[in-house]
């Protein structure tokens, strides 16, 4: 009788709601971007030494079998960053600077 090998998918949903991969604090985000932009999982594990090649396949392997149901997941990743990149705006750029340094440009 064969018994079947059953791996588990390294991931892991962190207390943010975010789904990380392994036991590091890289987010699925992040290798289905890269993947998704032509990086193959060898070039992420360069990228990524916290991760197992055989990790990154899995990972990669479950998204494509289950994009669909990721894909609200993925959706409000995408609105949670807007909202944070939104709610910070001011800080990186604070009234009047652009126009400060247009003026510095102008007369030098």
């Amino acid at each position: 009788m064969n018994t079947p090998v059953v791996d588990s998918i390294p991931l892991a949903l962190d207390t943010h709601g975010v789904y990380r991969v392994g036991s590091s604090r890289v987010s699925l985000d992040v290798i289905v971007n890269a993947f998704s932009r032509g990086a193959t999982a060898e070039e992420i594990a360069q990228d990524f030494p916290s991760l197992q090649l055989s990790e990154i396949y899995q990972v990669i392997g479950y998204y494509l079998k289950h994009g669909p149901e990721l894909s609200e997941y993925f959706r409000q990743r995408s609105a949670s960053e807007h909202a944070l990149l939104s709610a910070n705006e001011n800080e990186w750029s604070p009234p009047g600077l652009r126009e400060r340094l247009l003026a510095r440009r102008a007369n030098p």
